[in-house]
């Protein structure tokens, strides 16, 4: 008796609107599958298509293109006597869906569109395209024509339905529909579906890859079943990278595990299963039969094909595993990396360029290239072509075959020291020894001499000599002289990354890489348009706490000692003279209570750089997360933080860091605007083009807000009396 079943999920490493690529990684993923004896083949969210098309959805273009796509997959082939699960775009009666296409044999068997779209955070799906509202049931869906010529098929099922085929019942989910309160694999699973697919387009977030396990192993824990998630790979063109982790899940316990980072561009997971075990499972869950006897019955969509053979009693089945999960140091040190690799080859430039200062963000991002080099050599070295041919056509050498990752650094990687009289020894120190360890083209220079350059025009101009504050200026002069630092800073970046390589007799340019942290992004402790401004930052969505841990991973898992310096010195924008040779200037010192810091006024202060924050980083962290995950104003905010801090700080304390904050990001809002695309790896990342949408001209007196504030701390501090609210007013 025929029980035992091969399946396959799989990982994609598809990108945005490239047709010819999705094609041949699909084409690739089913061979694969077929090789290993699968009889099921599930691809990610949108693979035709890619899933970060965006507004490219509303285009008749990529509609039509997906389908062209599917007309090579229905004949290919490979995907002869194996049902494949793709995912695409389709119109229906004049109404854009997110669709699953499954097929068999050149034949659609069902189109099955997403009932619940992802609609928060980077998700708009809702803008594209609408849900499948119709629990259940299903309607008629007439093919174009180039579909009809291939398949001899008029009209195919097109909604809410399941597959049945000779063997077992197949019921498909996508994406966040494993993530609603009622998914509908619960009433699929007591309608008797034994297997669940979930294709996805999941991106990587910090700290969320065990949520996403747990929900698949909870899944088939409760009800019984077979669960296959198919995720996407890879950057596909914007700020997110989609961390695989494609997995099969039986009854609760995990049988196949996929990678989470990998350069691999199509990974694909098998795991044989015996029907048997989820009947048997579920038969004696008696609760779970007696909500079963009542399920809304799904329409069966029957499948002359089976799944299992008939003799198949020496075929082994797969056993649980055990997950293994990433540290944060890991998941930073690896998931930044693919983005940039992916963002390195598809971009066709010739490497990396990074302002190197000698501080721990700059340093962090070139750890950052350097374990991507680490695992390029590594894939190379395991034999995968892709990358090979990738690197070569990198570095214009088909000759290379890259094993040493300093030697590679050095091939992809320049930074520059950029010095000015308010640059230390230390730093210049720090950079060099940096430099030197992780093997990248290093490159120092002074900046003085064009500063001076700018601010002697502004004398001959004006008849007037700005000054730091130090030397007697105010403080709009400080804050000019530190940005013009800055900016010169950002010129000379772009500069080098066009020309440096030309200057050596080489070919290509390089992309320019930030390195401003989410919360300096949050704060706006950052000068618009310095060396923030890149082509990309990989730490933009990555907290000063998490890099920190991530420096001490590099310090231990790749030999890079100098990082001990930079790790334990104090962060300091180095813009302000030194005293003495040494730095006076440091980011965090509370400056709310600093009496030098008194007389700025906040628009200023707001612009500078390198005034002192206010706060900590790992406070900047807390009023981050508070901000946009915990959905707090100002108000709310110090009602929570009172007794979050409550052994360290009193009530006026919290209020003076709350006001603090909300008056800096305010006034900083505006810089959100141009922030540098960053790899997203935080969900209280500030970025206002995509995710944090907000406005960016504030009331940043927020008088009624902090009005509330006062009068609470008022209140516990036992002032209140007879006095009520208008009166503080």
């Amino acid at each position: 008796m025929g029980r035992k079943v091969t399946v396959a999920t799989c990982s994609l490493n598809q990108w945005a609107l490239d047709f010819e690529g999705n094609l041949r990684r699909i084409l690739r993923s089913i061979e694969i599958a077929r090789n290993k004896g699968a009889k099921y083949r599930l691809g990610p969210e949108l693979e035709i298509c890619g899933y970060g098309c965006w507004d490219h959805y509303f285009e008749s273009d990529t509609i039509l293109h997906s389908y062209q796509v599917l007309a090579q997959l229905l004949v290919a082939p490979v995907a002869q006597n194996i049902i494949c699960d793709v995912g695409m775009p389709v119109m229906h009666r004049n109404v854009r869906y997110n669709c699953r296409v499954i097929f068999l044999n050149g034949k659609i068997l069902l189109i099955r569109p997403k009932m619940v779209l992802a609609n928060e955070g980077n998700y708009q799906e809702m803008r594209w395209f609408a849900p499948w509202q119709k629990s259940r049931k299903a309607e008629d869906h007439f093919l174009p024509r180039m579909i009809q010529e291939l398949t001899k098929q008029e009209l195919v099922p097109f909604g809410d339905l399941v597959l049945a085929t000779k063997d077992t019942c197949i019921g498909t989910e996508i994406c966040e529909e494993l993530w609603t309160p009622h998914s509908p694999h619960i009433d699929m699973g007591l309608d008797g579906v034994e297997i669940f697919t979930n294709s996805s387009g999941s991106h990587h977030v910090l700290r969320k890859a065990h949520t996403r396990v747990e929900l698949v192993n909870l899944a088939t824990l409760k009800n019984g079943g077979i669960y296959l998630l198919a995720n996407q790979k890879g950057c596909d063109g914007d700020r997110l990278y989609y961390d695989g982790c494609s997995m099969i899940s039986v009854n609760g316990s995990t049988v196949a595990q996929g990678a989470q980072f990998s350069l691999d561009d199509v990974e694909v997971l098998t795991a044989t299963v015996d029907l048997e075990d989820v009947r048997t499972f579920r038969a004696e869950i008696s609760s779970r039969n007696l909500m079963a006897s009542k399920v809304v019955p799904y329409t069966r969509v029957k499948v002359d094909f089976a799944l299992s053979c008939h003799d198949d009693v020496l075929v082994s089945t797969s056993e649980p595993i055990q997950w293994q999960f990433h540290s944060i140091g890991e998941e930073i040190s690896l998931g930044p990396a693919c983005w940039l690799w992916d963002y390195l080859r598809r971009s066709q430039q010739a490497g990396f360029f990074l302002p190197l200062s000698g501080g721990l963000d700059s340093s962090a991002v070139a750890c950052m290239v350097y374990s991507m080099c680490r695992q390029v050599c590594q894939a190379v070295s395991n034999g995968n072509k892709e990358v090979l041919a990738d690197v070569q056509r990198i570095l214009n050498r088909d000759d290379v075959v890259p094993q040493d990752p300093q030697k590679l650094c050095g091939q992809l990687l320049t930074t520059c020291y950029m010095a000015s009289q308010n640059s230390s020894q230390d730093t210049y120190n720090r950079a060099q020894e940096l430099a030197e360890q992780i093997g990248s083209y290093h490159i120092n220079l002074n900046i003085d001499g064009v500063v001076k350059a700018i601010v002697e025009i502004f004398r001959l101009v004006t008849g007037k000599m700005p000054q730091f504050l130090v030397h007697g200026g105010s403080s709009r002069e400080n804050l000019a002289m530190q940005s013009v630092q800055a900016r010169v800073r950002m010129v000379f970046a772009y500069l080098f990354a066009q020309l440096s390589f030309w200057s050596r007799g080489m070919r290509g340019g390089l992309l320019v890489l930030g390195s401003t942290n989410v919360d300096e992004s949050l704060r706006g402790y950052l000068t618009k348009y310095d060396c923030s401004s890149a082509d990309i930052n990989p730490i933009g969505g990555i907290s000063k706490t998490d890099l920190k841990t991530f420096i001490q991973y590099c310090i231990e898992r790749f030999r890079l000692l100098s990082l001990r310096s930079i790790v334990s010195a104090p962060a300091t924008a180095e813009l302000e003279p030194l005293a003495e040779g040494q730095v006076i200037q440091t980011d965090e010192v509370p400056g709310w209570r600093n009496p030098g810091r008194k007389g700025l006024p906040l628009a200023e202060e707001a612009q500078a750089p390198a005034e002192d924050m206010g706060m900590t980083y790992k406070e900047l962290s807390v009023f981050g997360r508070l901000r946009k995950m915990g959905k707090a104003g100002p108000y709310s905010m110090f009602c929570k933080l009172i007794n979050m801090w409550k052994e360290i700080c009193t009530p006026r304390e919290v209020a003076e860091k709350v006001k603090h904050f909300f008056r800096m990001y305010s006034l900083n809002r505006h810089k959100m605007t141009v922030l540098t695309p960053s790899y997203h790896a935080e969900n209280y990342s500030p970025d206002d083009n995509r995710f944090d949408l907000r406005p960016f001209l504030y009331q940043s007196s927020w008088p009624w807000q902090f009005r509330c504030i006062d009068h609470q701390v008022m209140k516990l501090e036992g002032a209140e009396g007879d006095q009520d609210f208008e009166d503080l007013v």
